[in-house]
């Protein structure tokens, strides 16, 4: 999302190799109002994700992704200039990933917190 985000490219291909369902959802979603309102990220959010719960633990089909990511430097842009003045930080993230048919695994569901959560 973060490199789509660059170009508020809703429609880039690369995202459902990482994610579907109601996951690729909200992606889309979001990165479309930000093409039509005219903006775009710049930067990139630090990640740092560990398994969090693995189901059934002896040949899984889905995993819990938690992390307490940093979007400090990955902000909002309209014009070239910042959308505001509101420093992004520290937000607790949870995700539902699932193996697919294909034996892929991708993103199905995903809760971001608000900043200050972890």
């Amino acid at each position: 999302m973060a490199k789509a985000g660059e170009t508020a490219d809703w429609q880039s291909p690369e995202l459902a190799k990482y994610a579907t369902g109601d996951a690729l959802g909200v992606v889309n979603r979001s990165l479309y109002t930000d093409h039509l309102n005219g903006v775009v990220s710049k930067g990139a959010p630090a990640n740092t994700p560990q398994v969090s719960k693995v189901d059934p633990a002896d040949n899984p089909t889905m995993i819990m992704i938690s992390d307490c990511s940093d979007s400090s430097n990955w902000l909002k842009y309209k014009d070239g200039q910042l959308l505001n003045d509101t420093p992004g930080g520290r937000r607790s993230i949870t995700a539902e990933v699932k193996k697919q048919q294909d034996g892929t695994w991708r993103v199905t569901r995903f809760a971001v917190e608000g900043v200050g959560s972890c």
